[in-house]
């Protein structure tokens, strides 16, 4: 398939890119800035290593006159791949969700209606399981955030759009990946804890989530959004990793870190007495790993290594 991906310098993104590119696709990536601006270490090494495997396309972003041009001109795509979404301070409360909306959906009109005159029937949108009403969980599913409900109103401004112009929408809806090249996050705090030589503190051991490889998800990305029908419809896949307690979670991290890396890889799972965000939420489609050709082992063996590689 000849694709064109939004959103390719985040951490997900990257590794769906890279994916789909070990499959066989061609792959146009579009970036809103020129490859070496990017501010932070991490996002600047994952777009240097993406240069190689796809065509970057610079100072684009979703919507705007030059990705329109992207999709009428040239020999036109098979499948259109939008993960891109604003993000800028998706944590605060004061998330400005109208603007998120109308940035994640500039002119989808228009973009849908040049990809069904080219003859491009799939488009595959990334969701997220903090959206409301996604996996399953505790509390009614509510969004977990201003952020969250973007993601979810965009989604139904997609799906409008989509079925107006008789295009197959693929909704890939993405829980807690980790995994190399990740934003210094949870697991990043972790082994940079127990590096110093010090006992990391879990503070909110009694949520369930459902967290998942990284690499496992981007097979499970390809495998979904490759496989989309042609006719007019919709789809949707919520993968499951290991859907457990966060206390659950960093313990099965650090017995897996503490056979590679020869660290004490020690925890603190403290009493949890706040819950700002709903007790449960979970994935729910399980993924056969042999049919995605993956291998667990394979994949924790990776990310030791990475965190070996990489000090920061």
């Amino acid at each position: 398939m000849r694709i064109l991906f939004t959103g390719a310098s985040s951490f997900t993104g990257f590794w769906f890119v890279r994916e789909l590119a070990h499959a066989g696709h061609e792959i146009v990536a579009t970036f809103r800035r020129p490859l070496d601006a990017y501010s932070d270490d991490v996002r600047r090494a994952r777009v240097a290593l993406l240069a190689p495997v796809c065509k970057p396309v610079l100072g684009v972003e979703f919507g705007d006159d030059s990705f329109l041009a992207l999709l009428k001109g040239g020999p036109g795509f098979d499948l259109l791949c939008h993960h891109a979404a604003e993000v800028a301070n998706y944590k605060s409360p004061s998330f400005d969700v109208a603007g998120a909306l109308a940035t994640n959906t500039r002119n989808v009109a228009a973009v849908t209606e040049a990809l069904a005159a080219r003859g491009c029937c799939r488009l595959v949108l990334t969701g997220s399981v903090f959206e409301n009403d996604e996996g399953a969980g505790s509390e009614g599913l509510p969004a977990f955030s201003p952020y969250g409900l973007s993601k979810a109103l965009t989604a139904q401004v997609f799906r409008y759009h989509a079925g107006r112009c008789r295009l197959h929408l693929g909704k890939f809806v993405i829980a807690n990946p980790f995994g190399p090249h990740e934003d210094p996050r949870f697991t990043a705090y972790l082994v940079r804890t127990w590096r110093a030589g010090e006992v990391a503190a879990v503070n909110t051991p009694s949520y369930v989530r459902d967290n998942i490889h990284v690499s496992l998800l981007a097979k499970a990305y390809v495998h979904f959004a490759t496989g989309l029908p042609a006719h007019p419809g919709a789809s949707r896949l919520n993968p499951s990793g290991y859907p457990e307690t966060q206390g659950a979670f960093a313990q099965r991290f650090a017995a897996e870190m503490r056979l590679r890396l020869g660290l004490p890889c020690k925890l603190e799972l403290r009493a949890q007495t706040r819950f700002d965000e709903p007790r449960v939420r979970i994935s729910t489609d399980v993924l056969d790993w042999e049919e995605l050709g993956w291998d667990e082992a394979a994949a924790w063996d990776e990310l030791a290594r990475y965190y070996r590689e990489h000090k920061g």
